[in-house]
């Protein structure tokens, strides 16, 4: 990805990243986290389809990976026009465990591979068991890529400094991230370590979208709050997957590409962290 201001800009909703193994992840995709399995998911994932989006973010605990499955094979695309994500669950974890259930989540996308399988959550004494399970997936391609999601700092070091010789760096970390929780000490180590941070609740939930400041910045770029709290991550070389059901907002947060948050701007919402973790308010 740019890391420059100026090429910044010229970003589209096509534009990728490319991780440490040379795979380019979109910068923008759909997450279907909390959206009803059966015709809701499919429709949406449709529909993101239909107006540009390459990079659906599904999980084996969402329920809706055969909906997302289905809504790909409907499109007309071709399987290496668009970037799918999954995750292996807690309970899913281990070694031998781990292979059946990539096993099993591709069996419900009908597909061969996805582009990338993430541990959903680190589980303290088996992530190192899961993480080799997920190197003999990459090696026999049923994923172009592995990382993981929810990695702390120390989370990574351990991964990293138990691999040993056969080490492969996680290719993307995902978390919460959003100026009301901005993890600028995770985002600079994933950075330096060659690992693509990515951003799930984005739009914190909606919890945030009417805070005042983000509202004036928003009216100074003719824009609505959810494209700048998108627009900031991007600007912050992370990889987004805003997440809804409805076209309108599914379109919404595509239409980030037309504009730029001055330094000022970005300094401004920097200034919002809060500590702010959404997530939470489902367990």
């Amino acid at each position: 990805m740019a890391n420059s201001t100026t090429k910044t800009m010229l970003l589209t909703l096509q534009s990728h990243s490319k991780l440490n193994n040379g795979v380019e992840i979109p910068l923008l995709g759909l997450g279907v986290y909390q959206s009803p399995p059966g015709k809701t998911t499919e429709r949406a994932v449709s529909y993101a389809l239909k107006i540009g989006y390459r990079h659906i973010d599904t999980a084996s605990l969402y329920g809706n990976e055969s909906d997302v499955g289905t809504a790909l094979r409907q499109s007309g695309l071709h399987r290496d026009e668009v970037f799918i994500t999954t995750k292996v669950w807690n309970s899913e974890q281990g070694y031998d465990s781990t292979l059946q259930a990539c096993e099993r989540s591709l069996r419900r996308l009908g597909l061969a591979y996805v582009d990338l399988y993430l541990i959903h959550w680190p589980i303290s004494g088996m992530s190192i068991e899961t993480w080799k399970a997920m190197f003999e997936l990459l090696q026999k391609g049923k994923t172009r890529a592995i990382g993981v999601s929810n990695y702390t700092i120390g989370d990574l070091q351990d991964i990293l400094k138990n691999s040993k010789d056969d080490v492969v760096v996680p290719a993307v970390n995902q978390v919460e991230f959003h100026p009301f929780l901005y993890q600028n000490e995770l985002l600079q180590f994933c950075k330096n370590s060659n690992i693509q941070l990515e951003a799930y609740s984005p739009l914190t939930r909606a919890k945030r979208l009417n805070h005042h400041t983000v509202i004036e910045i928003a009216k100074k770029y003719g824009k609505t709050a959810a494209q700048v709290l998108i627009r900031w991550s991007l600007q912050h070389d992370v990889v987004v997957i805003p997440k809804s059901i409805h076209q309108d907002r599914i379109r919404e947060n595509s239409q980030v590409f037309d504009f730029h948050l001055e330094p000022q701007d970005m300094n401004i919402l920097d200034s919002l962290n809060e500590n702010l973790q959404t997530v939470f308010l489902d367990w």
